[in-house]
C-alpha cells in the first residue's frame, strides 16, 4: 500500500479540526459569483464537493462567467479551511471542464454520463486517494465432492481453446462469491453455492484492463443443480470433467491447472488445507458489514 494514505487520513484530522474551529454552516452557503448557483457540500475529510446540476441559471452562463464564479466560490472555501474541492461536472455541461482546468482542476475520474474533477487546497502536493485502478474478475470453480467432477468451459472467442473455470467481470457493489455464482449460471446453466476463496492473481499493465491492474479470483463453489445449459454467446463447450483429467490435461490455462491441482489436495486431504473461508464483521460505518477472508482458527486458539 501507498504511505499516501496515512498523509490523507493526517490531512482529514487537521481539516476536521480547523473546520470545527471555524464553524460547519459556512460550507453550506452559496459560493459568491454572478451564477450564485455554486454549492459545496462540506464532506467529513475536510474538503467540499460540487455537483451541478442542470437547469437553472447554470445553463445560462458562458465558461467565462462560470470560471469568474468558480475562481470566487475557491477563495470563500480557502478562507473557511477546505483542503480540497471535487467538482462533479454532467456530459451536457462539459463546457465547464476548461474553464475549471485553467484554475487548477485535474481530472479524477469519468462515469458513463459525468466527470469529476479534483483541486487540492491543502499545503504541499496533492494528498487526495486516486481513483480504483483494477478491475476484478472472479471464476467459479464448481466442484461435487461425490463424484470428483469439476464444471469447466472452453471460451467461444478465444485464440486457443483452453479448459478453465467459468467467470467474468464482478459488478459495481457485488460481493466476490455473489459474482462467482451469477457468472457460472450466467454461462453453463448451473447453480451453485460459494464456499470459499481458492487462489487471487493480481496483474498489471493489462490490456483488457484498459492498461490498468487485474484482480482475478478464483472461489471453490458447491453445486445444486447438473445438467449443462451452455450458453452459446459466450462458451463453446461445457462439461463436467473429471478432477484427474483436468489435472493431467494440457490444454488448460496455468491458473487452471494450479487450482486444479489445489483441489485435488483438498479433496485429499481435507479443504481446510486449501481454502480462505468468509467471515462477516462489523463495520466502522454504522450497520453495515464487510466480509473478511481468511483460513479458519482453531475453536481454541491460545492469545
Amino acid at each position: 500500500m501507498r504511505p499516501v494514505g496515512r498523509c490523507w487520513r493526517a490531512a482529514l484530522v487537521w481539516a476536521r479540526a480547523r473546520g470545527a474551529a471555524l464553524g460547519t454552516t459556512a460550507g453550506r452557503r452559496r459560493a459568491s459569483g454572478p451564477s450564485g448557483e455554486l454549492r459545496g457540500e462540506p464532506d467529513k475529510f475536510g474538503g467540499v464537493s460540487v455537483r451541478l446540476a442542470r437547469g437553472g441559471a447554470l445553463d445560462r452562463l458562458d465558461a467565462a462567467a462560470f470560471r469568474s464564479a468558480l475562481r470566487a466560490a475557491i477563495h470563500e472555501w480557502q478562507s473557511e479551511g477546505k483542503i480540497a474541492v471535487w467538482l462533479h461536472i454532467p456530459i451536457l455541461q462539459s463546457r465547464f471542464i476548461a474553464p475549471a482546468a485553467s484554475l487548477g482542476f485535474r481530472f479524477h475520474h469519468a462515469e458513463s454520463d459525468s466527470s469529476t474533477l479534483t483541486l487540492w487546497l491543502g499545503e504541499g502536493p496533492s494528498r487526495l486517494p486516486v481513483y480504483a485502478t483494477h478491475q476484478v474478475g472472479v471464476a467459479g470453480a464448481v466442484f461435487d465432492e461425490s463424484t470428483r467432477k469439476i464444471l469447466v468451459v472452453q471460451d467461444r472467442n478465444k485464440m486457443k481453446n483452453m479448459w478453465k473455470f467459468p467467470g467474468g467481470l464482478s459488478e459495481p457493489g457485488e460481493d466476490i462469491g455473489d459474482t462467482a455464482v451469477r457468472e457460472v449460471f450466467e454461462e453453463t446453466g448451473i447453480k451453485s453455492e460459494f464456499r470459499s476463496l481458492l487462489s487471487i492473481r493480481q496483474q498489471h499493465s493489462l490490456p483488457t484492463a484498459f492498461g490498468k491492474s487485474d484482480m482475478y479470483i478464483i472461489c471453490r463453489l458447491q453445486p445444486h443443480s447438473f445438467t449443462i445449459n451452455c450458453c452459446p454467446q459466450e462458451c463453446l463447450r461445457c462439461e463436467w470433467m473429471d478432477l484427474v483429467d483436468l489435472v493431467r490435461a494440457g490444454n488448460t490455462t496455468p491458473i487452471t491447472s494450479r487450482v486444479a491441482r489445489l483441489l485435488l489436495y483438498g479433496h485429499r486431504e481435507g479443504f481446510d488445507k486449501v481454502d480462505l473461508t468468509m467471515e462477516k464483521l462489523p463495520a466502522a460505518s454504522t450497520g453495515l458489514l464487510y466480509k473478511l477472508y481468511h483460513r479458519e482458527l482453531p475453536e481454541k486458539c491460545a492469545l
